[in-house]
């Protein structure tokens, strides 16, 4: 019985980085060339008073914000290949991350 809920802790564990992992890798493939600053307009990383209004708008709207296009941000921003589960990871990466992290 312990060893099942080492296991199952372990593997929670790894699957908790490995999304975060694939939240980065995302971020750094298809957001940051807008959202470290070379874009105005387009909130920073881990910029917490501006990401805190956008997630009080709730992650749908901002998944569906990312879908369709937003101002400058094309339709579904630069990753062709993100599900909807990609991009809420992202959204919550860069809302919750620390800018130079």
């Amino acid at each position: 019985m312990i060893r099942t809920l080492l296991a199952g802790g372990v593997l929670l564990f790894c699957l908790d980085a490995q999304a975060e992992q694939g939240a980065q890798a995302i971020y750094a493939r298809a957001c940051a060339a807008c959202h470290e600053g070379q874009l105005p307009q387009a909130p920073r990383r881990g910029d917490q008073a501006v990401w805190a209004v956008r997630m009080g708008k709730g992650l749908d709207v901002l998944v569906e914000n990312v879908t369709r296009g937003l101002n400058a941000m094309p339709p579904r921003g630069s990753c062709m290949d993100c599900t909807a589960e990609d991009y809420r990871a992202a959204i919550r990466w860069m809302a919750e991350s620390t800018p130079g992290s």
